[in-house]
């Protein structure tokens, strides 16, 4: 098993929700950090814990960022981070796998099933090994707290069922002792 870290300079999390119904808009969080303990010959063993800076949501709107910070969704001076622990990994097909974890936003926590799917490996002669990985989920954002409900027009303006998208490289980080004994 080794220990990997996000890169955070190629990986994204979005989700989208239904905006009366119609159209779809999209969001990121731009601050979030991942470490891993992947094994790449054995990745049903691999475990993930993954912090995402709730304050960080961005949505190219600046009033609809401030309102998702706010009381009406993630409360981010109450609650700063939202939080995945994986639980397992299950094999799925080729480069395909299910990762199960718990869920927590808003001090909610909840099980999750993510679909992944492995990109690929590369050993990068700068950045060290890395692996790139896709991983799609939808919750109902009711589960975990996130309970404003306005209807228009007998509409729900924000839609209860968020689609998640997350698409990110992992860097494989020296071992303990390879670092002390390159000191």
């Amino acid at each position: 098993m080794g220990n990997w870290q996000l890169d955070p300079y190629h990986t994204q999390v979005e989700f989208s929700a239904k905006h009366l119904g119609m159209m779809t808009v999209r969001g990121t969080f731009d601050e979030l950090s991942a470490t891993a303990d992947i094994d790449p010959d054995h990745p049903e063993a691999a475990s993930v814990e993954v912090h995402i800076s709730t304050a960080s949501v961005r949505t190219n709107n600046g009033i609809r960022d401030n309102d998702l910070r706010s009381g009406n969704f993630l409360e981010v001076d109450k609650y700063p981070e939202i939080i995945f622990k994986s639980t397992s990994v299950a094999p799925a097909g080729a480069d395909h796998f299910t990762l199960t974890g718990d869920l927590t936003i808003k001090d909610n926590t909840r099980p999750v099933t993510l679909d992944v799917t492995k990109y690929g490996e590369f050993n990068d002669p700068q950045m060290g090994h890395r692996i790139a990985y896709s991983a799609t989920t939808k919750i109902n954002r009711r589960d975990w707290g996130l309970s404003f409900s306005m209807i228009l027009d007998g509409r729900m303006v924000v839609s209860e069922d968020i689609q998640i998208n997350i698409e990110g490289e992992l860097v494989e980080q020296p071992a303990a002792a390879e670092t002390a004994a390159s000191s």
